[in-house]
């Protein structure tokens, strides 16, 4: 299972639920649902009628593709793939860049436990390979082994990204942007992570957070504000272990948590550190961000 994909089965299962807060009758709406990012997304663009939606939508399938090919380990040839096969990517893109320098600021933030280079460990532990391929995982992780420029992304011998708990919501914020591009200012986008632009037919978007067996933990409402939330145990590896780990391989401390900011990608970065650190830490954290705010959090 790809990277992308743990993240898509902890976003349909237990990330935020979004609906208008009592839909005005005589307000278009126009929906569409397709599949990206190892699972199923969504939108809603208010005051569009259906039929108009067409050209808009074929657009917003156009980016996704593109961003796949940036991002996903699904396609051998897209950039994050080629990454971690060979070790180096020449001429990265501009997004790919954009994402690795959150990576490092989140990284410094949270005294190193938000880490993307733990991917050979998690596949280490995820596959049962025994206590030597273990620590031999472990002698790769550590971000300060990464180099990046606009010229050339580089890892050491045996290293591997996942970008499992940031890439999500900066295609979010992608697609979030060409609405935005398209004249559009009343959106809800679901890419694994929420965008919720302007209003709902009614008023503020009204936005749930739900545990994995679908109770309902907190909801709130959101006007130009993105959305994420993480569970560790939504999927297990190496028995009992939760998906999220530290660079060191240890679980998380947290066994919920929902992160508001106002972009996607900065919540869905504070919304994996978060799971890694006690609730004094995460306040920490959350205040070198402008603007972002612990939702719910909930200890393991």
């Amino acid at each position: 299972m790809s990277i992308l994909n743990r993240r898509r089965f902890l976003a349909i299962s237990a990330a935020a639920l979004a609906v208008p807060t009592g839909a005005a009758a005589s307000t278009p709406v126009a929906r569409w649902t397709g599949y990206a990012l190892g699972g199923p997304v969504s939108m809603q663009l208010v005051g569009v009628a259906q039929p108009d939606a067409d050209a808009i939508f074929t657009k917003v399938e156009a980016e996704l593709n593109r961003l796949e090919d940036i991002f996903s380990l699904y396609r051998n040839n897209s950039e994050l793939s080629r990454l971690n096969r060979f070790g180096t990517l020449g001429d990265p893109s501009a997004e790919f860049l954009h994402v690795l320098s959150a990576c490092a600021s989140l990284h410094a933030t949270s005294e190193g436990q938000f880490d993307p280079t733990v991917q050979p460990l998690w596949l280490a532990i995820a596959n049962d390979a025994g206590d030597d391929a273990i620590a031999a995982a472990k002698s790769v992780v550590g971000w300060s082994n990464v180099s990046f420029d606009a010229n050339q992304i580089s890892l050491p011998k045996g290293g591997a990204l996942t970008l499992n708990g940031i890439a999500q919501g900066a295609v979010t914020d992608r697609i979030a942007a060409l609405l935005r591009g398209q004249g559009l200012h009343d959106v809800l986008v679901d890419m694994g992570e929420i965008a919720a632009l302007g209003q709902g037919p009614n008023g503020p978007w009204s936005i749930g957070v739900a545990k994995t067996d679908g109770t309902l933990v907190h909801r709130l409402t959101a006007t130009d504000r993105a959305i994420a939330t993480s569970v560790p145990t939504a999927m297990e590896i190496g028995g009992a272990q939760g998906h999220i780990l530290s660079p060191t391989g240890s679980a998380a401390v947290q066994a919920l948590v929902s992160v508001s900011a106002p972009t996607a990608m900065i919540a869905d970065g504070l919304s994996t550190a978060l799971c890694l650190v006690d609730e004094a830490t995460g306040e920490n954290i959350i205040a070198a961000f402008p603007d972002a705010k612990i939702e719910v959090i909930t200890s393991a």
